[in-house]
């Protein structure tokens, strides 16, 4: 019993350890090298998505005509979880959407997910794939419209 007590506990700093790194550490170097790389191999694959809190992380996104699709495999989704207006940098531009999680759509998942993460194996559960977080891009503010002569 006391081998598992202190192999729980060692588990328990590495996986904080691991968070603390992301956190503090790893996700900087990303959102940095995204500002100043933006076509750049991470910039292609990777934006940074502020939150209505903000909060801002660098995250894998699918851009499919007027929709961005992300997967949430933290706990941050549940920021999102009654909707909300986040701010998106991809690739140099800055733009806004109405976000939303999708929880009570599986197969809808499952078809953005086979976009957005190719590569994860097919048998891997949908509780572990993490959450999908669909934003509905709205248009940036710009100047106003030329008048007609």
């Amino acid at each position: 019993m006391r081998w598992l007590r202190i192999a729980l506990a060692i588990a328990i700093a590495l996986l904080g350890g691991f968070a603390l790194y992301g956190h503090y550490v790893a996700n900087p170097r990303v959102a940095e090298d995204i500002r100043t790389n933006p076509d750049g191999p991470r910039a292609r694959e990777t934006m940074l998505l502020t939150l209505p809190s903000g909060r801002e992380l660098p995250v894998n996104y699918l851009l499919e005509a007027d929709r961005v699709f992300v997967g949430a495999d933290g706990p941050w989704w549940r920021d999102l979880r009654d909707g909300g207006r986040v701010a998106m940098l991809i690739r140099g531009r800055t733009l806004t959407g109405e976000a939303r999680v999708i929880l009570d759509d599986p197969a809808h998942t499952r078809d953005v997910f086979s976009r957005l993460r190719p590569t994860a194996p097919s048998w891997l559960p949908m509780w572990l794939n993490g959450r999908l977080i669909e934003i509905e891009v709205v248009a940036p503010p710009g100047p106003p419209p030329e008048p007609e002569t």
